[in-house]
């Protein structure tokens, strides 16, 4: 298995693995399948390539995506971890593990001590998994942006 940062041409990959994700989990992401699915193609070759604010990584095994992950430098100008996700029939093999190092070592390469995340902390084992990643949760709570009555928690972790 390989973890990579999505290139150009890797914008069908990166469509694909997003919107099963949205499918997938739909109350754990900031956007909703609607508004993911009405991008368009030049928006997805963006996205992709990095040339948005988001920088993103996929997991490939056997030339498939089964991971994604994203970065971005928020606000307060630290790193959030974004849109992670791994298809059911790859979980449990550390691809997770592998997908938040490279966002980790993206925030570290970037100058950032610290990356941030929203999780719903009714969410146990995304939870869970974040604390097993050095993650610790913050007094920061706020709404969904995709489904507002949803409230979610912010975790840090912190480089060493």
């Amino acid at each position: 298995m390989l973890i990579r940062p999505t290139t150009e041409e890797d914008w069908r990959a990166l469509k694909a693995i997003r919107l099963a994700a949205l499918i997938d989990a739909p109350t754990a992401f900031g956007v909703d399948y609607a508004s993911a699915a009405a991008n368009s193609d030049d928006q997805w070759r963006n996205r992709a390539s990095g040339r948005g604010p988001a920088r993103f990584f996929i997991a490939v095994e056997e030339n498939e995506a089964v991971g994604l992950i994203g970065g971005v430098v928020d606000c307060a100008n630290e790193t959030e971890l974004i849109a992670m996700w791994v298809r059911p029939d790859s979980r449990g093999g550390g691809v997770a593990d592998r997908l938040v190092d490279a966002v980790k070592a993206l925030a570290v390469a970037n100058g950032h001590a610290r990356v941030v995340l929203d999780v719903s902390p009714d969410n146990a084992r995304a939870a869970s998994f974040y604390r097993k990643q050095g993650f610790e949760f913050l007094p920061e709570w706020e709404a969904l942006a995709s489904h507002p009555g949803i409230t979610v928690q912010k975790m840090a972790w912190r480089a060493r």
